[in-house]
């Protein structure tokens, strides 16, 4: 397993993270895989399509800060955009027959991605209202939800020693009755500090980028392996 413990309670500081101190990392449970698209007879994989939910409105989220850096390590294996949540109003079920036009937009763009990576903060030991929000507005209405079999990952950094723990398990209860298929391992809960990440999301600590990039090999064969897998049969 590899894993780090690390958690938090809010997502006001805009540094970085660190892995040194508490975190347990243990690589060799699990393998990656990569294709040499050089060599003959190999195709080249068309970019895979991934969307981005960050849980915070802050324009200087550590959280956000986190999403770009996942982006920028998964690199050209899939094309990775943020998918905007602040603009959906709160949930009302009154408005379901006749959503407003930013619920349609955020619908539209989670059913055309392949994978979706969940980057969450943690506000007084849970998820931010913004990410309930839209949660409940992808579920409803009833029968019509856009989640279910979205290969899903989830990550958070927060300034606090246990770095979102409580926050993701939270969301791991909302993701798995929403049927959205989980990155279990390896977990990530990112105690953030200033001297580990840029704004533009490079990563400068060479241990957080390792773990980061091991998380997001292990992140695109979970894609790539639900994206593959056949439609189940209809009728037995």
């Amino acid at each position: 397993m590899m894993h780090i413990d690390r958690c938090s309670d809010n997502d006001a500081l805009d540094s970085s993270f660190d892995l040194a101190e508490s975190g347990r990392m243990n690589l060799t449970t699990f393998t990656t895989h990569t294709v040499d698209h050089s060599a003959p007879g190999i195709a080249v994989r068309p970019p895979l399509r991934i969307g981005k939910l960050v849980g915070s409105l802050s324009s200087a989220s550590i959280n956000r800060t986190l999403a770009r850096s996942l982006a920028l390590l998964i690199g050209e294996r899939a094309d990775v955009d943020e998918i905007e949540i602040g603009d959906l109003p709160l949930y009302n079920a009154d408005l379901d027959d006749a959503p407003p036009e930013s619920v349609r937009r955020f619908k539209s763009e989670i059913l055309g991605v392949d994978g979706l990576i969940v980057v969450t903060p943690e506000y007084n030991r849970t998820i931010s209202a913004v990410l309930k929000n839209a949660f409940e507005w992808g579920s409803r209405p009833y029968g019509e939800s856009i989640w279910a079999g979205i290969p899903a990952g989830l990550v958070g950094a927060s300034p606090g020693a246990i770095g979102t723990a409580t926050a993701q398990q939270h969301a791991r209860n909302v993701m798995s009755f929403l049927d959205m298929p989980t990155l279990t391992q390896p977990e990530v809960y990112l105690q953030f500090r200033p001297d580990a990440f840029t704004d533009d999301g490079r990563i400068t600590d060479a241990g957080t980028r390792s773990f980061l990039a091991e998380w997001t090999d292990r992140y695109v064969d979970h894609v790539r392996l639900h994206v593959a897998a056949p439609a189940p049969s209809v009728g037995g």
